[in-house]
Formats: C-alpha cells, sequence, structure tokens
C-alpha cells in the first residue's frame, strides 16, 4: 500500500496556490497525493472544513502524512482531536501553524478567525494521534507570532520545530525544506 500525503491548504488557498501546487508534483512521483480544496476558502468555518478532510480520509492509515498551511494546520489538528481511539497517522507537518496566537488581522478577518482562536482544541489528543509532528515557522511571518506559536507547538505537541528564515507566511511558489521533512 502506497504512503498518502494529504496537503491542506490555509485561508483563502486552494489546492493550486505557491507551494501546495509545487509539492504535489514533486510527491506525486513516490506517494498517492490528496490535494483537496477546502469549502468556502476566503471564509473558513471549523464546521465546514473539518468534517470535510474527515470524509477525504475516511480510511485513516498508520502511514499517513498530514501538511497543512496556516488554517489548514488548525484543521488537521482539529481532525486528529476527533480521531476515534486507536486511530492515528504517520507524521504531521505543520507550515506557519498557530495554536491560539494571530497579529497583523483587519477587524474583518479577525471576525473570521476568532472561531478558530476561541474554540477549545485538546492538544493533548492531538499529540497522541501523531507518531511525530513538525513545526515549519518564519522569523518574519506577518501573521504568526513566531514565539508564542513555536512554545505551544513545542510543548503541548512535542513538535520538532524548524525556523526559516525570511519566508514570511509561506505564500512562495516552492518549499524545498518540505521535501527534507518527508
Amino acid at each position: 500500500m502506497n504512503k498518502r500525503v494529504i496537503i491542506v491548504h490555509g485561508w483563502g488557498g486552494s489546492s493550486q496556490n505557491g507551494w501546495i501546487s509545487w509539492a504535489r508534483k514533486k510527491l506525486e512521483k513516490r506517494y498517492e497525493v490528496l490535494v483537496p480544496d477546502l469549502p468556502d476558502t476566503n471564509y473558513p468555518k471549523i464546521e465546514k472544513w473539518v468534517p470535510y478532510l474527515a470524509q477525504l480520509m475516511s480510511e485513516v492509515r498508520e502511514s499517513d502524512i498530514l501538511i497543512g498551511h496556516s488554517m489548514g494546520c488548525q484543521t488537521i489538528m482539529r481532525f486528529l482531536q476527533d480521531l476515534p481511539e486507536g486511530q492515528k497517522v504517520g507524521r504531521v507537518i505543520l507550515v506557519a501553524g498557530f495554536g491560539s496566537f494571530l497579529k497583523g488581522l483587519t477587524e474583518a478577518e479577525w471576525q473570521v478567525a476568532r472561531s478558530w482562536i476561541d474554540t477549545p482544541l485538546d492538544l493533548n489528543k492531538v499529540r497522541d494521534k501523531a507518531d511525530s509532528f513538525v513545526a515549519v515557522f518564519s522569523d518574519n511571518d506577518p501573521f504568526v507570532p513566531l514565539e508564542e506559536n513555536r512554545k505551544i507547538f513545542e510543548t503541548k505537541l512535542g513538535a520538532r520545530i524548524i525556523i526559516e528564515k525570511g519566508q514570511g507566511h509561506f505564500n512562495k511558489n516552492t518549499l524545498p525544506i518540505l521535501l527534507d521533512l518527508i
């Protein structure tokens, strides 16, 4: 059975955005790759995104590798939190992920983001649902405060932390480090 890689885009994103499209092309040579277009991408809602991912992954495999970008990281963590006892995935890679800290949003953007931040997320449950976590941050992300989120991912998930220099919110067309992490 081929290993699967599931890549979950972020807020306002799609399967065709930046490094996600690039990663799909690179990874399809060795893995089964799923890259869904989540519904209503400009107004992401937990109650739409998490069930969508759950339906896509109706058969969870211990060899699965999940990769998320920004709000896609929240989606993955909430999906994992809700997995039944005994189900887990192999590796989770969180790119520009956030726990409960964001910055630089307009008032309208805060209205969208608030439910993601205010709805509890049990990272102890999440931690038990994967063999390993890696969190990739940029030292100049305009939306994800580095130190606050790094601390959460490191202490609560036991994630290996990688800090890239000058990558902003990882909206470029490639993400070479990703290939090394898989």
